[in-house]
């Protein structure tokens, strides 16, 4: 339902957002994967500028390190498919908008009480991944944007009923002039193939992470999750970095997995995953191919081969990865196609357990673009007594192809190669 302003512009309105185009104190978006909130919401905030010249507006997260992880990107490129660069200057900090109005990027970690006071005369915040976003941070935001006709807007996907962003705006009753609703990819009519494909799969295989990843329910059994030594983070990989790389493979109706991270004291950084379900054999060098390559995120396998290869440095080919020694005849079929040094890991009596373990020591840091180890990290759970509820002390042996990945990743830390008694 496109919308004209001024007889030139046509920005679409996703149906399930035209509520947010009535005034209100709140605004919130909650749900799950492919639900166009970011993009629903980027929209009607040019829309906001462009209808109130003046318009003053910070994007927040609460960790933010570089505009990379922003949701300038995102802001910019609208502002290109709309031609609105006239009306629009587009910085290397923030954007200008038509009558002296400006969109700011920052992150709410780095604010203080006497800090956020510089945020006192905007009209709009607009928290991203709000999920993430604390209670001191949530505090300190609410009376700050405190102009006439001032709007905090949230979009986030759930994770766990006790978040900040969740007590408050899901709160029963909700808080005054407040606006929230759910959305999921059902509503998004412009949802791509790729996504298709990808919620397709879940929802048959794994109707669990289904509910939580693509509609946007709570995560469950959360006592019972493995692991919680992990947060999600934007950063740079330095140059020079000593990389680890783990695999695991599948076919049918499970993913080939390669994952690529390092270790810095007692932090393990993941930077690139490539996850591939029913990848043939003849394309899974081409698949760890994309493994740290720009082209890659996730999908982009079913980019022509060629292509990838002109544009891609195949970085991965010269280190070591150790992979599900499960597969020798992959192993071997990789060893033969550009992988030389790829490995099966050694397996032993406890070898998951040990591992998962050993992983449990490291504080665990993962870009947002690997999305499945987010996934994974997040669902990945002990067993639970299917009449009590009460926690197994047993792995549950699903959701977990990037664990193991990241098992056999770091093995060469865990194990020595110079002592054989130990294996996993």
């Amino acid at each position: 339902m496109p919308r004209v302003l001024e007889r030139t512009v046509e920005i679409p309105v996703v149906p399930a957002y035209l509520p947010f185009l009535q005034p209100s104190r709140y605004k919130g978006a909650y749900g799950g994967r492919g639900s166009a909130k970011s993009h629903s919401v980027g929209d009607l905030l040019i829309e906001r500028c462009l209808l109130r010249p003046g318009t003053r507006a910070v994007c927040v997260r609460e960790i933010q390190q570089s505009l990379e992880q922003s949701v300038k990107r995102l802001l910019d490129d609208k502002i290109k498919a709309y031609n609105l660069e006239r009306q629009f200057r587009v910085t290397n900090t923030h954007i200008d908008t038509p009558g002296g109005g400006i969109i700011i990027f920052q992150g709410m970690q780095s604010h203080t009480a006497m800090s956020i006071k510089s945020l006192e005369g905007y009209d709009i915040a607009w928290v991203e991944e709000a999920q993430s976003l604390s209670q001191t941070s949530l505090d300190l935001l609410r009376p700050t944007i405190r102009v006439p006709g001032s709007e905090i807007w949230a979009t986030w996907n759930p994770n766990l009923p006790t978040d900040p962003i969740d007590s408050f705006l899901r709160s029963d009753p909700p808080p005054p002039d407040a606006i929230v609703i759910h959305t999921t990819y059902r509503d998004n009519p412009f949802l791509s193939d790729v996504l298709q494909k990808e919620m397709e799969w879940d929802r048959l295989r794994d109707p669990e992470k289904y509910a939580h990843v693509w509609l946007g329910e709570y995560a469950r059994h959360s006592e019972a999750r493995v692991f919680r030594n992990w947060t999600v983070e934007y950063f740079d990989t330095p140059p020079g970095t000593a990389f680890l790389f783990g695999g695991d493979w599948g076919f049918a109706i499970d993913p080939d997995v390669a994952i690529r991270g390092w270790v810095d004291n007692r932090r393990l950084y993941i930077d690139w995953e490539v996850y591939r379900v029913g990848c043939e054999i003849d394309d899974t060098p081409a698949l760890f191919d994309s493994l740290g390559c720009n082209l890659q995120h996730v999908h982009d396998i079913d980019v022509e081969r060629s292509v990838r290869k002109q544009t891609c440095q195949a970085m991965a080919r010269g280190w070591e990865i150790v992979t599900d020694s499960a597969r020798p005849e992959t192993i071997s079929y990789m060893q033969r196609h550009g992988y030389p040094r790829i490995t099966g890991a050694k397996k032993g009596p406890n070898s998951v357990e040990e591992g998962v373990q050993f992983l449990k020591n490291y504080d665990i840091i993962v870009h947002p673009r690997c999305v499945h180890t987010i996934d994974e990290l997040t669902m990945y759970s002990y067993k639970t007594h299917r009449l009590t509820g009460a926690i197994i002390p047993q792995l549950e042996d699903k959701k977990n192809h990037v664990i193991d990945s990241l098992r056999y990743m770091v093995e060469r830390l865990r194990v020595p190669q110079e002592d054989s008694s130990l294996v996993w």
